[in-house]
């Protein structure tokens, strides 16, 4: 007998080995090789957006997105550009062409936004500059939630976002529901009076105050050592000893003058779990790193961390994608 079959027969323990040898390769591959429901498709959009607290959508049009608007349609190989303006922003996206170069679209998009800033309004945020990628949605989200004060629920969260994130294979834990921490000043009019301050001069002098001094080095025959003014404001303590008017003979703070308390900004958004209010964890996995891994990974550190915690705090998964992939995986076996 010859050909391929006579010699496998004849070679049958070059034949078993081969086998075995594809056999654990193949094994070896199924279990190592990521697991995606969702290939890693490079969308040729790339998403501009400026917020700026209280300003209308007509204003935001007029100053925000006409200014975008001119710098970026001089970018290459646009396909479409769209804006919208809201209550506090607004938006652009812009589309290339098919076959883009994502690196240098992002990039042409980043170097045009910078020459519009000039025209921005000063009070205008940061502008961000993101490129849609499928790979960077969440692919579980932890949410936290309980009858408990919002400001532990805040602590939680936090500690929730730097435990999860510092999982090999978790690019990001973004926080969905969290309201910023702020003082609220509550100035006395009656006390202020009897010190001479109206309410103008304590605003000019808080605002004036609160600044970094770059005050430069000292040299001598020791060395060279950094001079640092401390004149930021960190703490609420900082706020209610901050000088507001002094003479020869004393200085008046804030504390003397106005009521500090610690407080939230006003919320911009609203997350809801089981009609309750909650925090959200939106976890981003890396780009190539197993999902089901990943998800795994997750919910092995919140078993670990949920036991430091009050009992009434109740933490639950939404959005886990590792249930679809598992599904995918059981067929596909």
């Amino acid at each position: 007998m010859g050909g391929p079959v006579g010699y496998a027969i004849s070679h049958a323990r070059l034949t078993i080995s081969v086998l075995l040898f594809l056999l654990v390769a193949g094994f070896s591959a199924y279990l190592s090789i990521p697991k995606e429901a969702e290939p890693d498709i490079q969308v040729p959009i790339v998403y501009v957006n400026v917020t700026q607290r209280g300003i209308s959508p007509e204003d935001a049009e007029r100053l925000i997105l006409r200014p975008l608007e001119t710098q970026l349609k001089s970018a290459a190989n646009i396909k479409e550009m769209r804006s919208q303006a809201f209550e506090g922003g607004g938006f652009v996206l812009v589309e290339f062409v098919a076959g883009f170069d994502p690196n240098r679209a992002l990039a042409d998009v980043r170097a045009k936004t910078d020459m519009a800033k000039k025209d921005l309004p000063k009070d205008a945020d940061e502008p961000i500059v993101r490129e849609v990628n499928l790979s960077l949605f969440p692919v579980i989200v932890v949410a936290l939630g309980g009858d408990v004060p919002e400001r532990t629920l805040l602590r939680f969260a936090r500690q929730t976002k730097t435990l999860l994130e510092g999982l090999p294979g978790v690019l990001s834990a973004d926080l969905r529901g969290a309201r910023d921490e702020a003082v609220e000043i509550i100035a006395e009019p009656m006390l202020m009076r009897s010190y001479g301050i109206n309410l103008a001069e304590l605003a000019a002098a808080f605002q004036s105050g609160n600044a970094l001094v770059a005050a430069g080095a000292i040299e001598s025959g020791s060395g060279r050592f950094a001079v640092k003014v401390p004149s930021l404001i960190e703490t609420p303590g900082d706020v209610l000893r901050y000088p507001i008017a002094a003479s020869g003979a004393a200085v008046v703070t804030l504390g003397d003058v106005a009521e500090v308390r610690p407080t939230f900004k006003d919320a911009t958004s609203i997350t809801r779990i089981n009609g309750k209010s909650a925090i959200a964890v939106e976890v981003v996995k890396r780009t190539g790193a197993n999902l089901i891994e990943t998800v795994d990974a997750v919910k092995a550190a919140m078993d670990g961390l949920k036991p430091t915690w009050p009992a009434t705090v109740q933490v639950s998964f939404t959005q886990d994608k590792s249930k679809t992939i598992r599904d995918m995986l059981h067929e596909l076996q």
